[in-house]
């Protein structure tokens, strides 16, 4: 029982769409990932996703719309709800997540970004 400092622990990865998991909540894990350029379209079944901007914008692309999320915000996706994160302009955003541990990084989709394990940091 210490507190974390966020920002400190961004400094230790350099990794883009690789997650760090930052704490557990009972069932529900929190992770830090930096974002840059386009990720993947997916979507996660039984799992919902809430992201919280640290630093930049996010474009969560939805199939019908794109909303733009701030430092400072947060967005929630529904489980099922098809998505995709990403960045503009080269631009590097740094998010944090909370999600069901159970939580498969790119959902119903197999990809070359994604991740199996998330490194503790």
């Amino acid at each position: 029982m210490k507190a974390i400092n966020i920002s400190e622990k961004f400094t230790k990865f350099d990794a883009y769409w690789h997650p760090r998991q930052l704490a557990i909540v009972d069932d529900m894990q929190v992770i830090l990932a930096k974002l840059k350029g386009e990720f993947v379209w997916h979507h996660h079944e039984h799992e919902d996703e809430l992201f919280q901007v640290i630093k930049g914008t996010l474009y969560m692309q939805f199939r019908d719309r794109t909303e733009i999320v701030n430092e400072g915000e947060i967005i929630v996706v529904p489980k099922g709800v098809e998505h995709n994160p990403s960045t503009k302009n080269g631009d590097e955003v740094h998010v944090l997540l909370f999600e069901k541990v159970t939580t498969s990084h790119t959902g119903n989709v197999t990809h070359e970004k994604t991740k199996s394990y998330y490194p503790k940091i």
